[in-house]
């Protein structure tokens, strides 16, 4: 039997090959696989929505860094984003736990001390899991189910042609934090009582270590009555989740460089690094920031929102997508992103 090595496939490739043959048996399951959320339908209103996300010591997470309490608030906030990139609403959360015998109690009260604060701000219930020993370090799994009318959940197969593409906040930021995270750890290897330089760097170690689900980009959509015809959460990158939508809805697209949205201390630690800065707001990811998708019609009502803004458009699935520099060159966009089997 020829052996595939599972990289060569990436993360939602082996996703899908082992969930292909999977047929939905139940009328209550309206979607499975293939989206930010499982969708159930119970009843004639509201569906419920399921997510789930598994982070392990030393793949997801570096304790080295990354302080107990906000690693419990980061693993829900995670979840709850995939909620709202679904225009849900989170309602609980179960979360189960690998645990090593280097944790004490106290370490794992600290664990806790972030889940319930992340609990507390979205207004979300923890309401089971799980505990089992461990021999690889800390191992946390959070499912988290939300809720949504049956008309207003959104996909990411919606976007049509000529709809405007939008992103919520600005991207990139995550990745730097994680770079200078990385770069000051390494500068403290044997070095007694090592004090950190994160001096004028404070949004980007915000941005990596206590993301934020953006339900407040969801309100004012509402409240601008724009809906969204595609939509998802940038976890993995911008360039993934758009071939994401554009592979979902059939479609291709456009975007600017000179209007993908970087904050100012992201570029400066992109200068610092000598990293390029589009590269990192491309392919970062962990932004949580939303990817959405509007009609051409909304153009005005997306100009009045001040959490997001547009970035490029749909087109017809032949022409592809390619990002326009700012010489008007056009890049195909490929998916660069977090890739967990790389």
């Amino acid at each position: 039997m020829q052996e595939t090595e599972i990289s060569t496939l990436g993360e939602f490739g082996l996703i899908e090959r082992l969930t292909k043959n999977f047929d939905l048996k139940n009328d209550s399951t309206k979607l499975g696989v293939g989206d930010d959320c499982a969708v159930i339908k119970y009843d004639d209103d509201k569906c419920t929505l399921v997510t789930t996300d598994l982070l392990l010591e030393g793949i997801h997470f570096d304790l080295t860094y990354v302080p107990l309490m906000h690693l419990g608030y980061k693993a829900v906030v995670v979840n709850l984003s995939d909620i709202v990139a679904m225009n849900g609403t989170p309602r609980q959360i179960t979360v189960s736990l690998g645990i090593s015998k280097r944790f004490t109690l106290e370490h794992i009260e600290q664990l806790y001390a972030g889940i319930r604060q992340a609990c507390v701000d979205y207004g979300v219930d923890l309401v089971g899991g799980d505990t089992s020993a461990s021999v690889t370090g800390l191992i946390i799994s959070i499912t988290c189910t939300g809720e949504a009318r049956n008309e207003d959940i959104i996909y990411r197969n919606g976007a049509h042609d000529t709809d405007l593409v939008c992103v919520s906040g600005d991207l990139g930021a995550a990745y730097m934090g994680l770079q200078l995270l990385e770069r000051e750890r390494v500068a403290s290897k044997g070095i007694k009582d090592f004090q950190p330089d994160f001096a004028g760097r404070e949004y980007l170690l915000q941005r990596q270590l206590k993301p934020e689900a953006r339900v407040d980009v969801l309100e004012e959509m509402r409240q601008l009555g724009i809906r969204p015809t595609a939509m998802m959460d940038v976890s993995d990158g911008l360039s993934s989740e758009l071939l994401h939508i554009c592979k979902a809805s059939g479609t291709g697209c456009r975007v600017y460089e000179d209007r993908i949205p970087i904050d100012y201390q992201t570029a400066s630690m992109a200068e610092e690094l000598n990293m390029n800065l589009v590269t990192a707001a491309m392919n970062g990811g962990e932004d949580y920031e939303l990817l959405f998708t509007v009609p051409l019609t909304d153009h005005e009502k997306v100009q009045q929102m001040k959490t997001a803004r547009m970035i490029g458009y749909i087109t017809k699935p032949d022409l592809g997508a390619y990002m326009i520099t700012r010489d008007d060159a056009e890049i195909e966009i490929r998916a660069q992103g977090w890739n967990a089997f790389s």
